[in-house]
């Protein structure tokens, strides 16, 4: 007689349960986890935007400081036309070119309208050689009374020939 064979079963291996506290997430703490991440990157959204908004005012501004710059350094390399008022521009005049102070007037108008959106300026100087130099652009914002959002922003600089 040949002996009973054994079967070999796999064994289980035996742990040790978990008490029920720490038996993994549940859906409530997935839930909330998600929703304090979303609220973080909406408000890491938001800061983002209000930077590129910030910096793009703050270009704006440099470009109506330089243009400022271009159009005073043109005048004091004409003071005479300037004692005599050749250079005094509003914002609503249109400079005509044919003299050496209208072709800088019609070249600085048309550099305000490249570089800054609707952009536009005016110059007004005094018989002692006070220049002020008045520019204007759009710049969109919310909080206007304007039906578009759209907010004229201005720069003004004095400067003495």
């Amino acid at each position: 007689m040949t002996p009973p064979q054994h079967r070999h079963q796999a064994q289980r291996p035996r742990t040790a349960r978990r008490p029920s506290s720490e038996a993994g997430f549940t859906l409530i703490e997935v839930l909330v986890t998600v929703v304090v991440t979303s609220l973080g990157l909406l408000g890491f959204a938001g800061m983002l935007a209000s930077s590129v908004a910030s910096n793009r005012e703050a270009y704006m501004r440099s470009q109506a400081t330089l243009l400022s710059y271009h159009i005073v350094e043109r005048m004091r390399a004409n003071r005479p036309a300037v004692l005599l008022g050749a250079y005094t521009v509003s914002l609503n005049d249109t400079p005509s070119a044919g003299t050496v102070a209208g072709d800088d007037l019609v070249g600085w108008r048309t550099l305000l309208s490249n570089y800054l959106p609707a952009g536009t300026g005016s110059v007004s100087a005094d018989g002692n050689g006070n220049v002020t130099v008045l520019i204007q652009w759009s710049s969109r914002s919310d909080n206007t009374a304007d039906a578009d959002g759209v907010e004229n922003r201005q720069f003004t600089s004095q400067s003495r020939l």
